[in-house]
């Protein structure tokens, strides 16, 4: 398929399922047509530079892509125009992918529901967030893979509900120049696809040191795809006994231990482990965020405070509460946290757990009610089994793993820093056990 065919394919498909999906802020419709006859025409003339030639892409509004609005689906920035790219977005194009559009993200990525887009899998469930824009796109078809951002799981969050795969790499491997931040210190960029080889094409392309990001690093980026097909034999991974499968719905548990005996037969050892300091994963990593997220706004919500939706501005309101002695002490906790999944590691090589405790629920499900009577608030049950590793900055994917009542649920992976090529080869075995696109239900479009 030629780079033209394939990008009016995907706008056709926009044309047919974006009024129900609304996935997009904005799409390049021209921009994109130009784009893929310069891609055909270098084709044609010998000059290919990969994979990614001639790919569409979804871009979540939190990207600079010059010349287009970087809203991050806010009015308080409808007028916010970057004169150049960011770096990601530069290392992409120069892969020869093309952007398709600017996808919706919960404001200012501060939400887990995304609630302008809805799920291609039932429209009257969340997609997930705060990247859920990028998933749902990916998900319909709209895009080959999407671009997101992941600071307590809003990579990994929408790609369950939506039933894709996402990746959160190692904090420092992909650069966040010209992407706008939630909480710096907890951000991660990664991308968004329907398998987990397009996972690590993406990823390969976008990984890499960036002079513009004093978090990036030089660490070299390897060849994802070398060893992805190498299975499970001897490898070792590790299965939490605690806190990941307590309150997590039945049929998800299920799924998942099937799995893991599943990849136990094909080779792979299964190695039980205690986490410790669960109980203060999520309030570390919400002191954090909140705190950072509040500095970062703290103009903008002083001169357009009334702009904001109300959600986030409460949010915001709220990490200016925060006292400098409890944000200092929530960072020394994240070391605490940190070291422990350090000695952890010393005796497997990736760790398999839930994304989600649940399928995608409706956006009015605001409490989550659990056998024994517990109850929490929805955003803690989308956030409690993810944001764990964006305080410890390890790399974490997430595939489907499953359906409950014909919505996806998923599989997560977490690994050692800088060794994203693991978790792909786990996670690879695990998509030939669990099924690809194609087979079992399929999106609703």
């Amino acid at each position: 398929m030629s780079p033209i065919d394939l990008v009016e394919a995907v706008l056709e498909r926009i044309e047919s399922v974006e009024p129900r999906i609304n996935a997009f802020v904005n799409v390049f419709t021209e921009a994109a047509r130009t784009a893929a006859r310069v891609a055909e025409a270098e084709v044609s003339s010998g000059h290919y530079r990969g994979p990614l030639h001639g790919i569409p892409m979804a871009v979540k509004d939190l990207f600079d892509v010059e010349g287009s609005a970087t809203t991050a689906s806010s009015k308080v920035r409808a007028d916010y125009f970057p004169s150049v790219d960011a770096h990601v977005i530069t290392l992409l194009r120069q892969a020869g992918a093309i952007a398709i559009g600017k996808s919706h993200t919960h404001e200012f990525a501060y939400g887990g529901i995304t609630p302008q887009s809805h799920n291609p899998w039932d429209l009257t469930r969340i997609t997930g967030g705060s990247s859920g824009g990028s998933a749902a796109a990916v998900a319909a078809g709209e895009a080959l893979f999407g671009l997101g951002t992941d600071t307590a799981g809003s990579i990994r969050i929408p790609s369950s509900c939506c039933g894709v795969v996402g990746i959160k790499p190692t904090y420092g491997r992909v650069s966040r120049h010209g992407v706008t931040p939630l909480s710096p210190s907890l951000d991660h960029v990664g991308p968004l696809a329907r398998t987990v080889r397009d996972a690590a094409l993406v990823l390969e392309v976008m990984a890499g040191y960036d002079a513009k990001d004093r978090t990036s690093s030089a660490r070299s980026v390897p060849s994802y795809l070398t060893s992805i097909e190498d299975g499970v034999k001897d490898l070792r991974i590790g299965v939490p006994e605690n806190y990941f499968f307590e309150n997590c719905s039945e049929v998800v548990v299920s799924g998942i231990e099937k799995l893991a005996k599943r990849l136990e037969n094909d080779g792979a050892r299964l190695v039980p482990f205690t986490v410790h300091h669960a109980d203060i994963y999520s309030s570390v990593e919400f002191c954090i965020a909140m705190a950072e997220a509040s500095s970062f706004h703290d103009s903008m919500l002083n001169e357009r405070g009334h702009l904001y939706l109300d959600d986030t501005r409460a949010r915001l309101e709220a990490g200016r509460t925060i006292a400098a002695t409890d944000y200092i002490h929530a960072l020394s906790l994240r070391d605490i946290i940190a070291d422990s999944w350090r000695q952890y590691f010393e005796d497997f090589d990736v760790a398999l757990t839930p994304t989600l405790p649940f399928v995608a629920p409706r956006p009015d499900e605001e409490t989550v009610v659990w056998s024994g009577g517990f109850s929490e608030p929805l955003d803690n049950s989308l956030t409690r089994l993810n944001c764990p590793h964006n305080l410890t900055g390890r790399p974490a994917l997430t595939l489907r793993c499953g359906f409950d009542r014909g919505l996806p649920y998923g599989v997560q992976f977490i690994g050692q820093p800088f060794d994203e090529a693991t978790v792909f080869r786990a996670a690879r075995a695990a998509e030939k056990l669990a099924g690809s696109w194609g087979e079992g239900p399929f999106p609703l479009f």
